[in-house]
């Protein structure tokens, strides 16, 4: 899993996972962090997209969501809930979907 708080000009908002083998359904239990104001994050996008790892060849997408204020949805619920809750954990399962965001990276 790689996510990315978008726009990133200074390339530091990148997260990767672990490598989950054998396995095109993983679950991932991790948390990140973004030091953040309240008003940086409100213009921004997170990006969370899920790859399959192939060696010696190219990673497969698999799945990705993104949450902003541009999104429809759950998404867009989730992230306006979280806007509310500034310092509080909020959860939310998201279904990926097949769409490869436009700003995503392949590194």
């Amino acid at each position: 899993m790689k996510g990315y708080l978008k726009p990133d000009t200074q390339k530091k908002s990148k997260h990767k996972t672990a490598v989950i083998k054998k396995t095109l359904n993983p679950e991932f239990n991790e948390e990140f962090f973004y030091e953040i104001s309240l008003s940086e994050l409100s213009n921004k996008t997170l990006e969370v997209t899920v790859w399959d790892y192939d060696l010696g060849r190219s990673n497969d997408f698999i799945g990705g969501v993104c949450l902003s204020c541009h999104s429809q949805g759950d998404a867009l619920r989730h992230w306006m809930e979280c806007l509310k809750n500034k310092g509080q954990r909020v959860e939310r399962w998201h279904v990926l979907t097949n769409e490869l965001p436009r700003s995503v990276s392949h590194d």
